[in-house]
C-alpha cells in the first residue's frame, strides 16, 4: 500500500503545484508579456550565441554581438515597415467603401436575381459610417500616440515593456546555460533521464514552432506581399502580411489571404485575368512552402493538429490576453509531448497489456 500512497501523494503535489503556477500566471498575465517576449527572443537566438562560442568567442562577447544585431534589425524593420503599412492603410480607406459599393451593385443584385435574396438598407448606412470614419485608420502612428498619451498609466506601461524586453532578453541570453544547469540539478536523480528526454522532445517541438514556423511565416508573408504587389493589387502588402501571420495555423492563412485577394482583385480590376494572377501567386507560395520552406525549416518536428494550434492560440488569448497568445503554443507543445509520453507509458503498462 505504501508505494501506491507515495505515488498518489506525488500526483497530488504535482497537480497542486501546476494549479498554483496556473493561478499565478492568470493573475499576473498583464505584467508578464515583456518577460515572455524576452524569453522567446532569448530562446530563438541562443543557438546563434552557442555557435559563436564554439567559434572561439567568449559568451559575453557573443551575447553582445547577437543582442545588438537582433535589436538593430528589429528597429530597422520597424522604421521601414511602419511608413509602408501606413500608406497601405490609407489605400484601405478607399478600398473598403469601394468594396461595399461593389457588393451593392454587383453581388447583391446577382444574389437577388438567382436566389431571391433581398438587399438590406443597413448596408447603405454601414457604408456611410465607414466613409465618415475609416480615414481614422490611415495614420496609425498618430492614432497610437494620441491614444497612448490620453492615459499616463498606459504610457508608463508601454514604455516599461519597451525597456524590459531588451533587458530581459540580454540577461537571459547571458545566463541561459546557467539557468539550464540549475534547472537540471533541481530534478530528482531518479527522474532526471526521463525529464531530460522529455525536455529534449519539447525543445524539438518548440524550435519547430518558433524558429521554423516563424521563418515560414516571414517567407510566405514576403512572397505573397511581393507577388500581389507585382500584379498591381493596391493593398497587396496588407493581404500578404495577413496571410503570412495566419500561416501559424496550417492552411488558414492561405484560405483567408486568397479570399481577401480575390475580392480585392474583383473590386480593383473586375476581370477574370486578375483572378488568374492572384491564384498564380498563391499557387507559387504554396508550392514553395510544401516543397522547400516547411521541409527545410520545420520538417516533422511539430506534429500538432491544426485544430489544436487554433484552439491553443484562441484559448491563450481569451485567458491571458497577448501574454496568453505568446505562451499558448509553447504550453500546447509541452502538453502534447507529455501526452505522447503518457500514451507510450500506458501502452507498456500492465493495464493495457491485460485488456
Amino acid at each position: 500500500m505504501r508505494p501506491n500512497n507515495t505515488g498518489l501523494k506525488r500526483a497530488i503535489y504535482i497537480l497542486l503545484f501546476s494549479l498554483g503556477v496556473g493561478f499565478i500566471f492568470y493573475f499576473l498575465g498583464p505584467i508578464l508579456m515583456p518577460f515572455a517576449a524576452g524569453a522567446l527572443l532569448a530562446y530563438l537566438t541562443n543557438p546563434i550565441v552557442n555557435y559563436l562560442i564554439n567559434s572561439g568567442l567568449s559568451r559575453i562577447i557573443a551575447v553582445i554581438l547577437v543582442f545588438v544585431t537582433l535589436f538593430a534589425v528589429l528597429l530597422l524593420l520597424l522604421l521601414l515597415l511602419i511608413p509602408l503599412i501606413q500608406q497601405q492603410f490609407f489605400t484601405l480607406t478607399v478600398f473598403i467603401p469601394d468594396t461595399i459599393l461593389w457588393a451593392q451593385t454587383k453581388v447583391l443584385p446577382w444574389l437577388m436575381q438567382h436566389f431571391g435574396v433581398e438587399t438590406s438598407a443597413e448596408i447603405a448606412t454601414f457604408k456611410k459610417l465607414l466613409s465618415e470614419n475609416i480615414f481614422k485608420a490611415g495614420n496609425i502612428a498618430t492614432w497610437l500616440i494620441q491614444t497612448t498619451l490620453q492615459s499616463g498609466r498606459a504610457l508608463f506601461h508601454v514604455l516599461t515593456n519597451l525597456i524590459l524586453i531588451p533587458v530581459v532578453t540580454f540577461y537571459l541570453l547571458r545566463d541561459w546555460h546557467v539557468l539550464l544547469a540549475n534547472s537540471k540539478q533541481m530534478i530528482p536523480r531518479k527522474l532526471r533521464p526521463t525529464v531530460i528526454h522529455l525536455a529534449h522532445e519539447c525543445d524539438l517541438v518548440l524550435s519547430g514552432f518558433f524558429r521554423g514556423q516563424l521563418l515560414v511565416m516571414l517567407a510566405l508573408g514576403f512572397i505573397y506581399s511581393v507577388g500581389l504587389t507585382i500584379i498591381g493589387l493596391k493593398i497587396g502588402i496588407i493581404i500578404g502580411l495577413i496571410a503570412g501571420l495566419l500561416t501559424v495555423v496550417p492552411y488558414l492563412g492561405t484560405i483567408i489571404g486568397f479570399a481577401i485577394a480575390i475580392i480585392a482583385a474583383l473590386v480593383q480590376f473586375g476581370t477574370l485575368s486578375s483572378l488568374i494572377w492572384v491564384a498564380l501567386v498563391f499557387i507559387i507560395g504554396q508550392t514553395l512552402e510544401g516543397m522547400f520552406l516547411t521541409p527545410t525549416f520545420i520538417g516533422n518536428r511539430i506534429g500538432m493538429h491544426p485544430v489544436a494550434v487554433l484552439f491553443a492560440v484562441l484559448a491563450g488569448g481569451a485567458l491571458l490576453g497577448f501574454f496568453g497568445v505568446l505562451v499558448a503554443l509553447p504550453v500546447a507543445a509541452i502538453i502534447m509531448v507529455l501526452l505522447r509520453h503518457l500514451n507510450r507509458h500506458y501502452h507498456k503498462s500492465q493495464i493495457y497489456q491485460e485488456t
